[in-house]
């Protein structure tokens, strides 16, 4: 089994999220996948960090757990000071409410609403107004301002991830999970969203978490994280497209045994 490269994450006020030997099995007997293996990882608070690993790496699964999408089988995750382990439906609902924000590479906007209405919807199911000055901000920093009465067909694709990115932050959650957030978009569109990824954590102090396959996407990131059968088996900081690539051919050319992404 490959060591892990990070030891068992300590408490700390710096980490937005955590993960100690975290495991997440599938099926049971023959038909047993192991997403992840034990898995120790401390995300930062005010960080960038990207998520990468060949196909079944489990890259998906440990966003998801992370997150509170998923259970994990064994082990301990938190999210800020709240532990994920023994939440119920309803806690869990709760922490996905009120700590932490999603950007997915479907852009999962309400139709019938407008750019407005759909970057507000969360705060409103939670009852909740949004600080007025961290809104304007937002919006200007996601240049949707001439564009906040349109509904999403009436917007490009760009400008519909850019409503998705603006609802991630609005409520200003402890960490944003972003799974393949430029997939759906052209080249253009796709650097657009990752320089306010970027601008969000050094001008705002944005927590992001992303998954990628994407090289270039990646290098955007403070640091990425690899992982191969399930396992952390490298890290980068300060990455370049470069760098990461030469990286992900070393993973894609081993051979991985039954993880599931």
């Amino acid at each position: 089994m490959t060591s892990q490269v990070s030891d068992a994450p300590a408490a700390g006020a710096g980490a937005a999220a955590r993960a100690a030997d975290l495991w997440k099995v599938y099926g049971s007997g023959e038909a047993q996948v192991i997403a992840l293996r034990g898995v120790n990882v401390e995300l930062e608070r005010g960080r960038f960090t990207a998520i990468m690993g060949p196909s079944g790496s489990g890259k998906s699964t440990l966003m998801h757990c992370l997150a509170g999408l998923d259970t994990a089988t064994r082990g301990q995750i938190s999210v800020g000071d709240t532990a994920l382990t023994g939440l119920d439906d309803g806690g869990l609902t709760r922490l996905r409410r009120e700590k932490v924000g999603f950007i997915f590479q479907q852009f999962n906007l309400l139709p019938t609403l407008t750019a407005e209405e759909n970057i507000l919807l969360p705060l409103a199911i939670a009852g909740r107004k949004p600080d007025p000055e961290w809104y304007r901000t937002v919006i200007t920093t996601v240049g949707l301002a001439d564009r906040l009465t349109h509904r999403p067909s009436q917007l490009s694709g760009g400008q519909q991830q850019r409503v998705a990115c603006a609802r991630a932050l609005v409520s200003r959650p402890e960490v944003i999970f972003a799974d393949e957030p430029t997939g759906n978009l052209d080249s253009r569109s796709g650097a657009e969203i990752l320089n306010f990824l970027r601008r969000s954590v050094t001008e705002h102090g944005q927590t992001i978490v992303m998954v990628t396959h994407d090289a270039n996407a990646a290098s955007h990131a403070d640091r990425v994280i690899f992982l191969a059968d399930g396992q952390i088996v490298d890290e980068l900081t300060a990455p370049t497209a470069d760098a990461v690539l030469d990286r992900i051919k070393r993973l894609d050319a081993a051979p991985v045994a039954g993880a599931a992404e």
